[in-house]
């Protein structure tokens, strides 16, 4: 059965290099951006902030942020004493979050996420928050999630947040269509790596820029990279 969690984004008073765009509307959240000093606010995801309570110094950690927004996951994961590379296709995201989170720890990419993966690096922790719906098949989200595995260390993790084909209500991003897929999709694609937290809610929240009440249905996986 599909939990229901309510969460309400309320508004919240390195160097940059900029390559490239997503080529998929991003959900009209650039027009939020535009509006709020911090649009999704500092609190990390949920995830993010039940894995940092039970590590408490992550010095000598990489984690790449994919599809960052502003950076409320980067900065928490940069409190802990990682290194984080924070990427998002918006510009203005990212000066939101280069202006909200000064901290050395992070380095500020407006790029693709795609892109950046072209790169070969790896990464203790990968977060995608956010990302895989704002692609344009399934194809390209597994290819993503599979691509994003190979920069990942062994015993490694990956955080998933999507939306996915359970309910939602859009009236609060009248321009966006996101790829909505079964939250077992999700799940399938880390088959052979082992999956420590896995949920499938609804959550319900207003935006500040428009203050419109709406919900969206939300796979959240913690997964550990096997060896």
């Amino acid at each position: 059965m599909r939990d229901i969690i309510d969460t309400h984004t309320l508004p919240v008073s390195g160097s940059v290099h900029i390559a490239g765009k997503m080529t998929r509307d991003s959900g009209g959240y650039d027009e939020g951006y535009l509006s709020s000093d911090c649009f999704w606010g500092a609190s990390p995801g949920s995830l993010v902030k039940s894995f940092l309570e039970e590590r408490r110094d992550l010095s000598g950690v990489r984690v790449l942020g994919l599809g960052c927004g502003e950076g409320k996951n980067a900065a928490a994961f940069a409190r802990s004493g990682a290194s984080v590379t924070a990427v998002d296709c918006s510009a203005k995201a990212i000066e939101n979050g280069r202006r909200a989170f000064q901290d050395p720890r992070i380095e500020w990419l407006v790029l693709d996420g795609r892109a950046y993966l072209s790169r070969d690096e790896l990464f203790d922790v990968i977060v995608l928050y956010g990302l895989a719906h704002c692609l344009s098949s399934p194809e390209e989200i597994s290819s993503l999630i599979q691509t994003a595995l190979q920069r990942t260390r062994p015993g490694g993790y990956h955080f998933l947040v999507s939306f996915n084909d359970g309910p939602h209500d859009l009236s609060a991003h009248p321009n966006f269509s996101p790829m909505l897929l079964p939250h077992s999709f999700y799940v399938d694609q880390y088959e052979g790596h082992t999956i420590l937290t896995e949920s499938d809610s609804i959550i319900h929240e207003t935006h500040p820029h428009n203050n419109i009440p709406h919900f969206h249905s939300l796979t959240r996986l913690l997964v550990k990279k096997v060896l």
